[in-house]
């Protein structure tokens, strides 16, 4: 089969005198959003020269909007985006009902010959590959071109050290993790509860289990680790992967460096605006705070009955809401990742919803079709919730924003940040019900909302976010920040020739 040609999106010419990172990114606004904000950082902040590859995928506007949207000061690209084709045909290589995990991980293998051209043509030689966690089996391509190579976790710490541990718990747990009686244990770190573990590893006969073991131990033999935390927001796991006691250089090869928050900007006069432009202008008339967004990432998706049952809670809350609604599905929870769409704001569509919620709602609901600006609205003074998914990518946005949570995981590490979000970091609220196992109904849904947005918990809540997004500002300043101080390690590393 013909290997498909890069498509380059171009800032001008690589400065031969700067450190050029290639940032690799697999298909998902949830792995590219960090990505380039990680791009954006290293040339704003640290002078480094950064080329990002993005896997592309099938259909998705969103992520073409974001490739586009990486201006900097004064309106200048400040990279090049290299978008890397997705295979054309899958079909005869992976079974019809793979997992969303299984289909990432082959995307990013059969596109390895097309990352290789692309590196070798760049004008420009780089002197590190970063690539996030679908990306490990590129690590080969920077071995072989003499590139120092990184992994940029996407998601928290925890999430990490669970991963890089999993190869050990392979040999030790016998059985399905889902069938212990016992948590799972990480040395130096929060346990994991059986029912808390990524989705790969809820079926160890599932070809998923044996990609994501694979790419726990990859995980040890980068050069170096950066995750998007902070040290005031994980200190103890990150103590924990640091140390020769538990992880430390007796496991993992290269430095552990926490380098986040890495969420995008809000922009009050983003183009998105003026797109939702009947949003923006019923959110502009709502007191501060007085909003819950709804949202469940870019490809999460309700059954029919959950759907319904959370639109009857959003509405018995009396809560002002906004809900970005997708049309139900009983295939799986993630249907809609290969195919989010544009921004459409509506409100005389059904998708499932009850017989004259939208008729009963008009007064202090807005609903909007398959995609929204998220960061844009967090950032709007009156959103005072978050109802989510619990990706990271949204729950640093809303922390970011200053915005409590209410955590509903549906795939992926969900249920880990779930955990994390509500019980470790008590940023957020969650079902009693755990979503994984049945139908949320319309009352606990409207206590909880009720709770957030009115009650003295969510008031608890609110000051903890708060104390949360002053030190992800400070993690993140220039020169001081503790996040600006590991990246400038690693950038300082290649100006000194350490690297």
């Amino acid at each position: 089969m013909e290997t498909p040609s890069a498509t380059v999106t171009s800032a001008g010419g690589v400065d031969r005198n700067k450190p050029h990172f290639v940032l690799l990114s697999s298909p998902g606004t949830g792995h590219l959003i960090p990505i380039l904000e990680l791009g954006k950082r290293l040339v704003t902040h640290h002078d480094a020269a950064v080329t990002i590859f993005v896997v592309s995928s099938y259909s998705s506007q969103a992520e073409t909007e974001l490739t586009t949207d990486a201006a900097g000061p004064g309106g200048g690209k400040l990279f090049n985006v290299v978008k890397i084709p997705p295979p054309d045909d899958l079909s005869a290589a992976i079974d019809p009902a793979a997992t969303m995990v299984t289909r990432l991980f082959l995307v990013m293998r059969e596109v390895r010959p097309t990352i290789r051209s692309a590196l070798l043509s760049l004008p420009v030689k780089p002197a590190g590959l970063i690539v996030d966690l679908f990306g490990t089996e590129s690590f080969e391509i920077a071995v072989e071109l003499g590139m120092t190579k990184y992994l940029l976790s996407t998601s928290n710490a925890w999430f990490t050290a669970l991963a890089i541990h999993s190869p050990v718990l392979d040999g030790e747990v016998e059985g399905e993790y889902v069938d212990q009686k016992e948590p799972l244990e990480i040395p130096g770190c929060r346990s994991v509860r059986p029912d808390e573990v990524v989705d790969p590893m809820l079926d160890r006969k599932n070809r998923q289990y044996l990609e994501y073991i694979r790419t726990g131990l990859e995980f040890r033999k980068a050069d170096g680790i950066l995750i998007n935390t902070w040290e005031d927001l994980e200190p103890t796991t990150l103590s924990a992967l640091r140390n020769d006691e538990f992880f430390g250089r007796r496991v993992i090869e290269g430095d552990v460096l926490a380098i986040g928050p890495l969420v995008r900007p809000v922009e009050p006069n983003h183009s998105t605006q003026t797109i939702n432009e009947a949003l923006f202008s019923w959110l502009d008339k709502q007191p501060n705070a007085s909003v819950v967004y709804v949202c469940f990432g870019s490809g999460g998706t309700l059954s029919i009955e959950q759907q319904t049952e959370l639109a009857w809670g959003l509405e018995l809350s009396k809560q002002r809401f906004i809900w970005v609604v997708r049309q139900p599905t009983a295939e799986s929870r993630y249907s809609a990742f290969f195919t989010s769409g544009r921004a459409t704001a509506e409100r005389g569509h059904r998708y499932g919803l009850p017989d004259g919620f939208l008729e009963r709602t008009r007064h202090v609901g807005f609903v909007v079709r398959d995609w929204a600006p998220q960061a844009e609205i967090l950032g709007h003074v009156a959103v005072g919730g978050l109802l989510c998914h619990g990706g990271w990518n949204s729950a640093l946005e809303s922390v970011r924003s200053g915005v409590p949570m209410m955590v509903w995981p549906l795939y992926a590490e969900q249920r880990l940040n779930a955990t994390l979000l509500a019980e470790e970091l008590r940023l957020a609220a969650r079902t009693e019900t755990a979503p994984w196992r049945g139908v949320v109904g319309r009352e606990e849904v409207e206590g909880m909302v009720r709770e957030v947005m009115t009650g003295e918990k969510g008031e608890g809540v609110r000051e903890r976010v708060k104390v949360a997004q002053r030190s992800g500002e400070m993690a993140v300043e220039q020169g001081s920040g503790s996040s600006y101080r590991a990246l400038d390690m690693v950038v300082g590393k290649f100006r000194c020739g350490t690297a």
